[in-house]
């Protein structure tokens, strides 16, 4: 396992500042996105995967994710939606083309909201039918596709992730902090760690998806060792952010990188 750092954690940086950021901090790998200053191009991405690809590579870092929204936010051609499925489809086939051409590891979407007139068992029926097809045109190429099962997604359960996994084949991108916000504990989500794909680090509680370090509920020694018990060898993203979203406003966020980075480097370092 290694560490990576979530370029929209930095979202007044460029991305080459993030990628600086990332070096300078001993890290060298990031995470890319359509957020903020350091948001890629996502029209380009869709146009010329390979033109965009190129572009990537004088940031000097590994890249080993690409987050992608079909959309606009959460909820725009969202994967509960059965009539955005056909653009989603052909979007993804030009994303995974990008993330093969620039080396990115793994690709991680969201699974889907419950969109107005659905069950949450309508929005996971339709989401399982969009996945299916999504995981047999990502079989072709070497990045992995994933999802982020989050706070208010139809799959805000570890059950119904698991679930997702089984039905479709899909990975998951791992982040605790969503279920533990919750109020789901640690050793509830644990399970679903042989699935992951790709791995977000953040300091959680119930009721707050982000919270200092030394304030929050998950043990990171032990989750570190869950994901490595389960085979799992991929990056650990660091992602503490500043943003409206679950009111993630109000933490030092270089702070929390560096005691997350800190934490990380003695558990790895015990080992030896």
């Amino acid at each position: 396992m290694y560490l990576s750092l979530t370029a929209w954690s930095l979202p007044a940086c460029t991305l080459a500042e993030a990628a600086d950021i990332s070096r300078a901090l001993g890290i060298g790998a990031l995470d890319l996105g359509l957020f903020y200053r350091s948001a890629l191009d996502k029209a380009r991405i869709l146009s010329d995967p390979e033109g965009a690809a190129q572009e990537l590579a004088a940031l000097g870092v590994k890249l080993p994710n690409y987050y992608h929204l079909f959309g606009d936010g959460l909820e725009g051609r969202n994967l509960a939606r059965p009539d955005a499925h056909d653009d989603n489809l052909a979007d993804l086939a030009q994303v995974l083309r990008f993330a093969d051409a620039a080396g990115i590891g793994t690709v991680f979407i969201l699974p889907g909201v419950v969109n107005p007139g659905q069950s949450r068992a309508q929005a996971e029926a339709a989401a399982t039918a969009a996945l299916r097809d999504m995981v047999a045109l990502a079989a072709d190429h070497a990045t992995t596709l994933c999802i982020e099962p989050h706070v208010h997604s139809f799959a805000e359960s570890p059950a119904i992730a698991q679930r997702l996994v089984e039905a479709t084949g899909v990975k998951l991108a791992l982040d605790y902090s969503h279920f533990a916000c919750l109020g789901y504990r640690q050793e509830e989500i644990d399970p679903l760690a042989p699935h992951a794909a790709h791995v977000h680090l953040r300091q959680a509680r119930m009721g707050a998806l982000q919270t200092r370090f030394a304030h929050g509920t998950l043990n990171f020694p032990a989750m570190f060792g869950t994901l490595r018990d389960a085979g799992y060898d991929g990056a650990l993203a660091i992602e503490p952010v500043h943003q409206d979203y679950m009111n993630t406003l109000f933490e030092d966020v270089l702070t929390e990188i560096v005691a997350l980075r800190d934490c990380f480097v003695t558990w790895k370092e015990g080992m030896s």
